[in-house]
């Protein structure tokens, strides 16, 4: 069922691994968490928890090496260079995965659902309101949707354009109108080590542009692990797909 591929990506300067499940169904790009690569959601038992949906090709599952995850991690080079990889790793997955996805699908108009757990929701709901033209429902779970203290709190033009809590309140024409059609869902336990402040934050900057999301918080007893993303995804592709 999976197929593991890659190549060299003179965006990001590096290899980039690429892995997919499933054989049919609407294409769901899941983004890793910060130091997680293309295989992770595999050894956290998260394919287990969507074999009836991948089993049933109502879904098929695409996942990347989090390359700018690793790099705000080990806080490599400057704060420039970090917002640098991240803009960059943005623009990899339009310009390069999204053109994969759809030839693997065979559809070049194909629309892609994303979704991310922790930093990875960051990156789903960011490649979602940049780029509404090609993804249409954007997954988020337990998020972090503020990077600033990763980048010294740098607010360079690389960090303005791939945070959208800072770029949402300034967007303006085709592209909010588009982004309009879409639809974000954010979820949070309130458990140990989550946040569920980073969510509502999230929620409350999209609503204010009038973009179409939902908030759904979950209880004290679900905490910032993959016990609970395996809950969550599931029912939400579910809705979704």
């Amino acid at each position: 069922m999976k197929l593991s591929t890659g190549w060299h990506s003179e965006r990001l300067g590096q290899d980039v691994a690429v892995a997919r499940w499933g054989e049919g169904g609407t294409p769901v790009l899941i983004f890793p968490t910060a130091g997680g690569d293309a295989e992770e959601i595999e050894r956290f038992l998260m394919i287990d928890a969507l074999d009836e949906l991948l089993t049933a090709q109502r879904i098929k599952i695409y996942s990347v090496d989090s390359v700018a995850g690793r790099t705000l991690l080990r806080q490599d080079g400057t704060p420039g260079h970090r917002a640098h990889i991240q803009n960059q790793f943005h623009s990899f997955i339009y310009n390069e995965v999204v053109p994969a996805i759809r030839t693997d699908c065979a559809d070049p108009q194909i629309g892609i659902i994303v979704a991310g757990t922790s930093i990875g929701a960051f990156n789903a709901l960011a490649v979602l309101c940049r780029y509404p033209d090609v993804f249409t429902t954007a997954i988020c779970l337990s998020g972090t949707y503020d990077l600033l203290k990763w980048v010294d709190g740098e607010l360079s033009d690389d960090f303005y354009h791939s945070s959208p809590l800072h770029f949402l309140p300034g967007l303006d024409g085709p592209q909010l109108d588009v982004l309009r059609s879409r639809f974000v869902l954010l979820a949070s336990g309130q458990g140990d080590w989550e946040d569920i402040g980073e969510s509502w934050r999230a929620a409350n900057a999209l609503g204010a542009r009038g973009i179409p999301n939902r908030m759904d918080p979950w209880g004290t007893e679900w905490a910032h692990s993959w016990p609970t993303w395996r809950s969550m995804l599931p029912k939400y592709l579910d809705e979704f797909a």
